[in-house]
């Protein structure tokens, strides 16, 4: 079976309790399985929604890597990198599940990372392997400096 590739645009608004409906096409892909979700902070304006089947092992590898290298005390001179490596992995992500009618409530923490109060405008955005909810000012900075460089990275995927 082919993998799922997330693609698309779709506006929303994010509702007065902090809940967004998700595009239709994009629930299947990502609640497959036990139907837990990953949210996680990507950059200022864009929180990444993943299935948590492909998040867990990727996350679990990191971790994995970080306890090797303090075992190994590869690390012991590098404390305050070491410390805002396990900020940045204590707060960076949070398992969640969709609502009724393929909604998601977002959390504390992440509304503010996002920075869309109630009511406001929000782009879902497939990103082929995971779906990226975008504040729209973040989101046109984004592209309006990714675009120019899309035909070479197409071309590179060919290649």
């Amino acid at each position: 079976m082919a993998a799922a590739i997330l693609i698309g645009e779709h506006p929303r608004t994010l509702d007065a309790r902090f809940r967004l409906s998700l595009p239709a096409e994009f629930t299947p892909a990502l609640a497959a399985g036990d139907g837990a979700l990953v949210l996680a902070k990507e950059r200022p304006g864009c929180l990444s929604l993943w299935p948590a089947a492909v998040w867990r092992p990727r996350h679990e590898a990191a971790l994995d890597v970080l306890r090797s290298k303090l075992d190994a005390g590869l690390l012991a001179r590098r404390t305050p990198f070491v410390q805002e490596l396990g900020r940045l992995l204590s707060t960076r992500h949070r398992e969640v599940r969709l609502a009724g009618r393929d909604r998601l409530v977002l959390p504390d923490g992440f509304r503010e990372f996002l920075g869309v109060a109630p009511g406001g405008d929000l782009l879902v955005v497939g990103a082929a392997v995971c779906v990226e909810l975008w504040q729209p000012a973040a989101w046109g900075a984004f592209i309006a400096e990714a675009m120019p460089g899309f035909s070479a990275r197409l071309d590179e995927l060919a290649g």
